[in-house]
């Protein structure tokens, strides 16, 4: 086949992954290879712009449609920005990750942090977020029991009923999960091809989700072990937890304490026997008010070993952890709370620096041995300390403390908005993917707002709003940072993606949770995943989604993994797409090129020097046809395309059909709120017959 006509300006490209950048992440004072694809035709000339300076670009390799071309610099210590420059017959462009452009658009430049290394095992890792209390109950002995203790204007309870429904006021309503039933799930989580565990807070904590740290340095024993127990739980009428007796003796007692981390310990090397991984929350930004610091509710006034709580005396070593308008002591109720909520207090850093060592010395404990996780997710991130300059400070030393106890384990953090600024390579590595990945997805193909709060017609399908969202913001990654991404349909946090298909704005406290499973569209549902398993990031599932759960936004969200009641069929799909993204390192590590979009429809590549994925997606509720031009990714009319998955409004079908490109294009029907996924055929793969 000879060349064929294509749009010359398409036909370039560049970015951060090892194809175009030798090394993709170059340590200081090392020797940098970037290269740019340009048309392979008469006219073109090429420079690098790195920091201002012009460096012209040699040919390093020709394909029968493109040229690429290459220059070498060096990087020190120093910020690298760097951008194209090409000489075309018809004139002069910049090309950065914005694409090709008349004028230079530094803010889209190509950035190096010279020395910045993201954890490689987490690239395109498969992760799973499990919300511990809600996932498997393996050991009824350790479970919160009726009246345990009084939290939030309610005594706690136990539900008996694993598939009841989770109530608008569910924080002191446990159900029973805990780390027993996660290592009785491993065999289950590999089979789906999990290769990395995310645990919502395992310390001990009075509620179910466990964002009201008690005690930083211990497993909660109601996930753990209970060595010791007692039988006294509060009388009806009494709310005094200084005589919740079952409570204290659980969470205080040493050899329980010592016993579940031994359990943990174990549970660590057991998912790292099977080749897999297990990222912690970290909740550092604020505490609770039962946290041993603070000792609101006199948990630890008559226990063995614990100093006085700062709520109480202000003679306690803790005092300054926290921030108290008002000498008031005892019962000082004027420390300040993260949100204003008493349950959370806000720690005060910036007045204690043996605050910043004993947080700083958990995290490092937690990745050291005997435990070994592999990383940690920070909760809300961006809100530690009082100052932007304090919060910057203090993940430097994080990040130092942590990379020292283990070079390999993961920072990762939750946060909304532009997080550019914490990836420079001496904070944070990656974040929670909202901007870039949760909310433009959603919005494209539910117009829904996270939190199913809000539907807008005008973001259903609209592509422009979903290219430029996603230009937009990966442009604020560093390549390590995009691709180690935590990338959600779902968490505990926002409305399972299922419900969102219905289009219904509202929440379980107005809407009631029936509503919540009421006109879903599971064809949107396997789209969604179809994107996740191939966009560039680590694709997470948030238990149950692959089993079908549904839910409003908190506390509906965290309803229980349905066991013995999985949607099959949903099951099968997110096992077979797992198997897929793990199967080809395009997938994980590739480049990603947009081939075409219109309304509702959206077609992208994935691909590396071996191999392509070609993605389609028709999210309109009718068929469509459309012309793929996978010359864009390389495809010539010698390749053939072999479509390894479609799914439907009837299902889905992991099917080998062979598609031969012409003019290096392809078109294709695809039929209503359906995706189909290709691949290039290689020499050492078998011939498929054509279906």
């Amino acid at each position: 086949m000879s060349a064929f006509d294509y749009p010359l300006k398409e036909a370039i490209f560049s970015d951060g992954t090892e194809l175009f950048r030798s090394p993709s992440e170059p340590e200081r004072n090392s020797k940098v290879t970037v290269r740019l694809r340009m048309p392979n035709a008469e006219g073109f000339r090429a420079f690098v712009i790195v920091n201002g300076r012009r460096i012209p670009m040699r040919l390093f390799r020709t394909h029968l449609l493109f040229s690429l071309y290459e220059a070498d610099f060096t990087v020190d210590t120093r910020k690298v920005s760097y951008c194209f420059f090409i000489e075309a017959p018809e004139g002069s462009y910049f090309y950065n990750s914005y694409g090709l452009s008349e004028e230079h658009l530094p803010s889209y430049d190509f950035r190096i942090t010279p020395g910045f290394r993201t954890p490689d095992w987490a690239k395109g890792a498969v992760m799973y977020q499990i919300f511990v209390d809600r996932f498997c109950n393996g050991d009824v002995e350790n479970s919160v029991t009726d009246r345990e203790y009084y939290y939030i204007d309610n005594y706690v309870s136990a539900v008996p009923d694993w598939n009841r429904y989770p109530e608008a006021n569910d924080v002191g309503m446990f159900y029973g999960g805990d780390l027993k039933g996660v290592l009785k799930k491993l065999d289950y989580l590999q089979d789906l091809g999990v290769e990395v565990l995310y645990l919502n807070p395992i310390f001990v904590s009075p509620s179910n989700h466990k964002y009201d740290i008690q005690d930083y340095d211990h497993v909660d024993p109601h996930y753990g072990v209970i060595a010791h127990d007692d039988d006294r739980v509060l009388s009806e009428g009494d709310t005094d937890n200084r005589h919740a007796y079952r409570y204290i003796a659980r969470v205080t007692d040493k050899e329980n304490l010592e016993k579940s981390n031994e359990f943990f310990s174990d549970f660590v090397a057991e998912i790292h026997k099977r080749g897999m991984r297990i990222i912690l929350d970290g909740v550092f930004n604020h505490c609770g008010s039962f946290n041993k610091w603070m000792d609101r509710e006199g948990i630890y006034e008559d226990a063995d070993g614990f100093a006085p709580g700062a709520y109480h005396s202000a003679e306690s070593p803790y005092r300054d952890y926290f921030s108290f308008r008002e000498d008031a002591w005892p019962d000082n109720d004027s420390y300040e709370g993260w949100w204003n909520h008493p349950t959370l207090p806000k720690l005060n850093y910036e007045k204690s620096p043996k605050l910043c060592d004993e947080i700083l010395r958990i995290a490092e404990k937690w990745v050291a041995y005997p435990y070994g996780i592999d990383g940690w997710r920070l909760d809300v991130g961006a809100d530690l300390g009082h100052s932007r300059a304090f919060n910057h400070m203090f993940w430097k030393r994080f990040r130092t403390g942590v990379k020292n106890a283990n070079p390999d384990a993961i920072i990762l953090a939750e946060h909304y908005g532009d997080p550019a600024e914490w990836l420079e390579g001496d904070e944070w590595d990656t974040v929670m993917n909202y901007d870039a990945f949760m909310e433009p997805v959603t919005w494209f193909l539910t117009g829904m707002e996270k939190h199913s709060d809000e539907f807008r017609e005008d973001m259903l399908n609209n592509e422009v709003a979903f290219v430029e969202a996603m230009r937009n913001n990966m442009r604020k990654f560093e390549t390590g940072s995009l691709y180690t991404a935590m990338n959600e349909l779902s968490n505990h946090d926002h409305s399972r993606f299922l419900t969102r298909t219905n289009r219904m704005s509202g929440r379980t406290a107005i809407l009631g949770p029936e509503l919540a499973g009421q006109g879903v569209n599971r064809a949107v549902m396997r789209e969604a995943v179809l994107i996740q398993m191939t966009w560039p990031g680590a694709p997470t599932v948030y238990y149950g989604d692959e089993a079908g759960q549904v839910g409003w936004t908190d506390p509906d969200n965290r309803r229980t993994y349905p066991w013995g009641n999985e949607d099959m069929e949903m099951l099968g799909f997110h096992r077979e797409m797992i198997r897929i993204h793990k199967n080809y390192p395009a997938l994980r590590t590739g480049s990603l090129i947009l081939l075409t979009a219109e309304r509702g429809v959206l077609c992208y590549a994935r691909f590396n020097i071996d191999s392509v994925v070609i993605v389609a997606i028709n999210n309109n509720p009718e068929d469509r046809e459309v012309m793929i031009p996978a010359w864009k990714c390389g495809v010539t009319d010698e390749v053939k395309l072999v479509r390894i998955m479609k799914t439907d409004q009837a299902g889905f079908w992991p099917d080998a059909v062979i598609v031969f490109p012409r003019n290096g294009t392809f078109t294709v029907r695809l039929t209503a709120e359906s995706g189909v996924l290709y691949k290039n055929m290689t020499n050492d793969e078998k011939d498929i017959t054509n279906e």
